[in-house]
């Protein structure tokens, strides 16, 4: 088990965020967070990442709590958050090698990830000047550097051209066969019909679906237009709120 989270709870103020949220995740899966804008995705993902702190529950990361052992914890997590946390005057490359120096990792880790990213071209220009596709790359690569065992990916595949796009899905799964455990959230529906191992559906700060194994096959096999058949018949539409 790579993460587990009980009963995970976040308030602002007399708004519920997440309520009650039960989740496990195991290494080599990858596993998509699908739901209305709202629902609680991003919170979730901050909350795990030890970004923000939970009003009721508990997580832990490869069975290091995050309350408890916070600093080991963390040193297992990627975060990719929306939009991406850059150094802005570093330069890609050392924006992505200081993390992997954090975690413990050489400077070739940072080069390695940059190179399958197809970013090594831009590894010397400051992270100011990136376009919103590029700073998206960049933040992928550096949630992914080093010895991450949980990486939590907030919209991160959203603006990437389709060789970037492509690199993205096979570095991640790389990632992922080498015994991460991945969570992204996405509204790219299509995402889920090319990478995922798992759906997870939330609204309302809760779970609504959560498919795995042979029931994302099986949902899959149905067409093309089966995860959105799936959103559509568990999410109302209630516009903004």
């Amino acid at each position: 088990m790579i993460a587990q989270v009980s009963g995970l709870t976040i308030q602002y103020g007399r708004r519920v965020a997440v309520d009650g949220l039960d989740l496990e995740l195991v290494a080599g899966e990858i596993a998509l967070l699908l739901g209305p804008n709202g629902a609680g995705k991003s919170t979730t993902l901050a909350a795990m990442a030890g970004a923000v702190l939970p009003s009721k529950g508990t997580i832990a990361v490869d069975g290091d709590d995050l309350a408890t052992a916070p600093r080991s914890a963390r040193a297992k997590v990627g975060f990719a958050d929306q939009p991406p946390a850059l150094y802005e005057f570093f330069t890609v490359v050392e924006h992505v090698g200081f993390v992997a120096e954090a975690r413990g990792a050489a400077q070739a880790a940072a080069t390695e990830i940059l190179d399958k990213l197809g970013l090594s071209k831009i590894a010397d220009r400051p992270c100011r000047e990136l376009s919103f596709g590029m700073r998206q790359r960049v933040g992928l690569a550096a949630a992914l550097v080093g010895p991450v065992r949980l990486a939590l990916l907030d919209e991160t595949l959203n603006g990437l051209d389709p060789h970037a796009a492509r690199a993205a899905r096979t570095t991640l799964r790389q990632a992922a066969d080498a015994g991460a455990a991945i969570l992204m959230s996405t509204h790219l529906l299509g995402v889920a019909e090319r990478l995922c191992d798992r759906i997870l559906v939330m609204d309302k700060g809760k779970l609504v679906s959560d498919k795995r194994g042979d029931d994302v096959k099986s949902l899959l096999a149905q067409g093309p237009n089966a995860v959105e058949d799936l959103y559509v018949s568990l999410i109302k539409d209630e516009g903004p709120t």
